[in-house]
């Protein structure tokens, strides 16, 4: 804040540090000015004027040097002086405004009716036409500088004002997100907010503005990892039909994932910063555009190589962007949310794969049986991770156990992927528990632990 002569008075008092006013002696406050013209005569004689009736002048400078003088010196008023003022004083007057704002008085010989307009409007707070009487030059900067508190009164108010409105709509927002992902009343949104905010210290605004964010967070870590996981069931899908098997179910699904992609990719755009994360995006594009077109052909066991390693560059692609979602949060319960959802993409990725260890055959069929053990190591040791966890309730953990007798009945079908019941085994398993963790991830990000942080 600039300095005020009513904050900050400079006395007058005779040097040496044993000297002190007898206390029934009045204190005078010494008004400090820094002069700006580009008249150097006028300005002289106005800085004496100044002078003589116990104005403190800093020093003259140019407009050019209004705005760094000003800053390097906090002066109490700023007086200029401009016969005929122009844009470059206007200019100067409007970036001191905006960069430390002070009290400016205008001394002129210019009667424009436009140009006073034009000087008010921009940051000038007093304009004295045709002449600077001495004996009237403190009363002119007391005005000034009388204005200019003012004026700061006002837009302290102002900004308390917007300050409010715009915390009441991130409450507001924050109470319609509980309401509609937790399923609570207003009043009992309202109670967890106001709760929240007692316990952690903070303004209720600031609470709300968390609960956005960390809806914002959780689903951006959640949709991406959606990708991850459609990367692996269009494949699964596609060597079912290869497979001849369950067509009927297979087809349709394929249909629906590819239109999934479609639009999880066009949300994701829509939501995220594309100055933060517009790389990432893009890199999606290419991986998905050259799957989505060799999937127009008739599914064979002889094209599912080349699908599947497209389908690897999108989940590549899909891994990043959800690990950069997830560290740009900085908050554990995106961790666990990521876990959660790459189990989805681990359930199909192991169908996937026992499906290809039996279609492919040979060196091929070799690698996608190891690859599947390795999948399933992976898949236990999240899931012990997921039963770990502190974010957990009871609905979770209901859903954890079902999980784990989908997840066996999963490795069943996967060890018959050789016949036609184990396949449809395979198949309906593997759908079953991509919908368990479908609805445990998204528990997961509707928990009150993740919404609050």
């Amino acid at each position: 804040m600039p300095r005020s002569i009513l904050q900050a008075p400079k006395l007058l008092y005779a040097s040496g540090p044993a000297h002190r006013f007898p206390s029934d002696r009045p204190l005078y406050t010494v008004i400090s000015a820094l002069l700006a013209s580009s008249d150097s005569a006028g300005a002289a004689a106005l800085s004496a004027d100044l002078s003589s009736v116990g104005i403190h002048v800093l020093g003259a400078f140019g407009c050019d040097a209004l705005v760094r003088e000003a800053v390097r010196q906090a002066p109490d008023v700023v007086v200029c002086w401009e016969p005929s003022p122009g844009e470059a004083l206007f200019r100067a007057t409007e970036m001191l405004a905006a960069t430390a704002a002070l009290p400016v008085a205008l001394f002129t010989l210019d009667a424009d009716a436009a140009k006073i307009e034009r000087a008010l409007r921009a940051g000038v707070h007093e304009v004295v036409v045709n002449g600077h009487a001495a004996p009237r030059l403190r009363s002119v900067l007391q005005t000034a500088m009388a204005r200019f508190r003012r004026e700061q009164e006002l837009r302290e108010a102002m900004a308390d004002l917007t300050h409010r409105y715009e915390e009441r709509k991130l409450v507001d927002r924050a109470k319609g997100l509980l309401m509609s992902v937790r399923q609570l009343p207003e009043e009992e949104a309202f109670r967890v907010l106001r709760t929240a905010a007692m316990q952690a210290n903070l303004r209720l605004g600031q609470v709300a503005q968390q609960v956005i964010d960390g809806a914002r967070s959780a689903e951006g870590v959640n949709r991406a990892g959606q990708l991850r996981m459609l990367s692996q069931r269009i494949v699964k899908l596609q060597a079912l039909l290869a497979a001849g098997s369950g067509a009927d179910e297979a087809a349709p699904r394929l249909a629906a994932s590819v239109e999934r992609v479609e639009q999880t990719l066009t949300l994701l755009e829509r939501q995220l910063s594309s100055a933060t994360f517009g790389d990432l995006l893009s890199a999606l594009a290419g991986p998905w555009g050259e799957l989505k077109s060799a999937l127009q052909a008739d599914a064979s066991a002889a094209e599912l190589p080349a699908i599947d390693a497209l389908a690897e560059r999108l989940l590549d692609a899909a891994e990043r962007l959800t690990a950069a979602l997830e560290g740009a949060g900085v908050k554990p319960t995106l961790a666990v949310i990521n876990l959660c959802g790459r189990q989805r993409m681990l359930s199909q990725r192991l169908a996937k794969q026992a499906l290809l260890g039996v279609l492919l055959g040979g060196e091929a069929g070799q690698q996608a049986q190891q690859a599947a053990r390795e999948t399933m190591e992976a898949f236990e040791a999240a899931l012990a991770r997921l039963r770990a966890a502190p974010l957990s309730s009871e609905e979770i953990r209901a859903a954890l156990d079902a999980s784990t007798q989908a997840w066996h009945e999963l490795l069943s079908g996967a060890a018959q992927a050789g016949s036609e019941g184990g396949r449809a085994v395979l198949a309906r398993a593997s759908e079953g528990l991509l919908e368990l963790f479908e609805t445990l991830t998204q528990r997961y990000e509707h928990s009150l632990q993740a919404l609050l942080g």
